[in-house]
């Protein structure tokens, strides 16, 4: 044998490209027999976090057309992919047609695996590389790196003795999603898996399927992959009027109002347009209602909390009642050391999705609208946005730095840029703040940001002048999301009438009385928490007016000018350290390793 060819046989052995790894991986499951399959039917079971159900699924393996559902306990979602759009149909049966560049380049990903373009590249093509070889144990895996035109990368990993596929990895806005397929039998002469075991990397959290069934090359009715209509309303409206207004709190920045679940006593719930459906296990132990399953919920900050579901007879807000509502049920309790305010649980999307929402701030007044009876005249300037998920999205631009803006009427601050963003585009040299602390809390718990001012936030043709500005420094959770230059939040929203169309993505905003007043951020550098005794002393900005009159993490605010600390104070205290001009003297008694001591706190502007 010549010497090259034996040279070249061995490192062809040693290291296949990655061509060769998908055609082995191709010949080992069917070979030549898969470009008889045109479509794929499949059918079974799901289970994830405490939750049973049944999923179906079908493709049309030509094009990457597909639907799939689930019934997960008590709850139903399906999503699909006509070739042109992506849809969801989320559990309240509201379908959803999201355009955010994650969802699309996550859909591209899917058409493409769904379509086996990896064999049949004139499908959808694609940049293929080999990504190199892994090991686990005694197995062997070569991995191969996909990036579907349109798509985002994501990795093969293919067993090296069988040739079969072994799992997918992708790495999403938040986590790294891994999926395990295994239980491989023969179908119509090609290998298929017949198991799945979806996973983040924290087990307690894995989505496992099973089929029962799979069939393929049926008929392709074109029908089942288009989005769905609407559905027939599920609410109504007392005495057959179109809208009901609602008095609001905002407290923090934050929408709060009162409702009726299942008839009972009015709930004071939190109004975040792009959350979901909550209730408190306070809530439901006073309503007896039991949730089922334990989801990982996320939030801000970098933990992550179980979330139970339920659905309710009736949920009441004003004049308008909903019938069999979703609800999550998550332990907001603790948000009551963090916001000096109670609350039974949030309203969300799906209230916002089913009605033309006004959220007037100067009057503290909600108005829900059916939909066939708003009229957009005289709403003010109107701003197209998307949804990413459940959550409203407009671009627009700060200090020139393009961008996509979450509209979070959840959110205390006035703009979050992202960290991501923030690193992209070098935005702490830029603005080189001064200003570094704990600046909110959410979910996960206390966020860290560095704040500034910016010149000017545009939203659409909107105008903002001179916006409080945090810089996140999250390394994980929600502002970490590197599709997302920032969140827009109370602080720029209440300085407008909003009138938010979810059914035509469209928001008008009107300026009112607060639209040209000055951005103000805490004036104290401290952030405090209810504690057991007092206030809890959580932070302290450096250099900052707490950090100069003493105080210290660890700290406790026992006394406010002489007064005990009550379940008032600290909302009291923080409406203080806004509102309250520069130069203000806050008098404090502080408690810490037995001994107690007297401050006095000057506030001061910090940005």
């Amino acid at each position: 044998m010549n010497i090259l060819c034996l040279v070249a046989t061995i490192h062809l052995a040693a290291a296949p490209t990655a061509q060769q790894v998908l055609d082995n991986a191709k010949k080992a499951s069917g070979g030549d027999a898969w470009a008889a399959v045109t479509s794929a039917h499949q059918v079974g079971s799901i289970a994830t976090s405490g939750l049973k159900g049944s999923q179906e699924t079908w493709e049309d393996v030509r094009t990457g057309r597909y639907m799939d559902r689930a019934e997960l306990g008590p709850l139903t979602q399906s999503e699909g992919f006509d070739g042109k759009v992506a849809w969801s149909v989320d559990p309240s049966n509201q379908v959803l047609e999201p355009s955010d560049a994650e969802t699309l380049e996550a859909t591209r990903n899917e058409a493409y695996r769904r379509s086996h373009a990896f064999w049949y590249p004139e499908r959808w093509p694609a940049d293929i590389r080999l990504a190199g070889e892994k090991t686990e144990g005694q197995r062997r895996f070569y991995v191969v790196s996909l990036t579907p035109r349109g798509g985002r990368p994501f990795e093969f990993w293919v067993d090296a003795s069988t040739w079969l596929l072994d799992r997918t990895v992708e790495k999403a806005s938040l986590e790294t999603r891994t999926t395990f397929l295994s239980d491989y039998r023969t179908v119509q002469g090609v290998k298929m898996p017949f198991s799945t075991r979806g996973t983040n990397g924290d087990a307690k959290y894995d989505v496992l399927t099973t089929s029962s069934k799979i069939e393929l090359n049926l008929p392709v009715v074109d029908g089942r992959f288009a989005k769905p209509p609407p559905p027939p309303p599920d609410y109504a409206f007392a005495g057959g009027a179109t809208s009901t207004t609602v008095p609001f709190e905002l407290v923090n920045n934050h929408i709060y109002l009162d409702v009726k679940v299942n008839g009972a006593a009015p709930m004071r719930v939190l109004c975040d347009t792009g959350g979901q459906n909550i209730l408190t296990p306070t809530a439901l132990a006073q309503l007896g209602l039991k949730p089922e399953g334990a989801l990982q919920g996320h939030g801000v900050g970098e933990a992550t909390q179980d979330v139970g579901l339920l659905k309710v007879k009736t949920l009441q807000v004003g004049d308008v009642t909903l019938t069999n509502q979703p609800f999550a049920t998550l332990a907001l309790e603790p948000f009551l050391k963090v916001e000096g305010f109670s609350s039974s649980g949030l309203i969300g999307y799906e209230v916002f999705r089913r009605f033309v929402v006004t959220v007037d701030y100067e009057r503290r007044q909600l108005t829900l609208t059916r939909p066939s009876a708003f009229n957009p005249v005289g709403k003010g300037t109107p701003v197209p946005f998307r949804f990413k998920d459940q959550i409203p999205q407009v671009d627009g631009d700060i200090d020139g730095v393009a961008g996509v803006f979450d509209l979070d009427t959840g959110s205390r601050a006035s703009i979050d840029l992202l960290a991501p963003f923030v690193e992209k585009h070098a935005l702490a040299a830029k603005y080189a703040p001064r200003v570094e602390g704990v600046t909110g809390w959410g979910l996960g718990g206390a966020s860290r940001s560095q704040v500034t001012r910016a010149k000017v936030l545009h939203l659409g043709s909107l105008e903002i002048r001179e916006p409080v500005t945090e810089l996140s420094l999250q390394k994980k959770g929600a502002f970490s999301d590197p599709y997302v230059a920032g969140n827009v939040g109370g602080g720029v929203l209440k300085r407008f009438t909003l009138t938010f169309d979810y059914e035509h993505k469209m928001l008008y905003a009107a300026p009112n009385a607060l639209y040209a007043a000055r951005d103000v951020f805490d004036r104290s550098g401290l952030w405090v928490n209810t504690g057991d005794i007092g206030l809890d002393v959580v932070d302290v900005m450096a250099a900052g007016p707490a950090a100069k009159a003493g105080l210290k993490v660890g700290d406790r605010v026992t006394a406010v000018e002489g007064k005990a600390v009550d379940g008032n104070t600290l909302l009291q205290l923080r409406t203080r350290f806004r509102s309250e001009p520069a130069g203000t003297q806050i008098h404090l008694t502080l408690a810490s390793g037995g001994h107690t001591r007297q401050v006095v706190l000057v506030l001061e502007d910090l940005v």
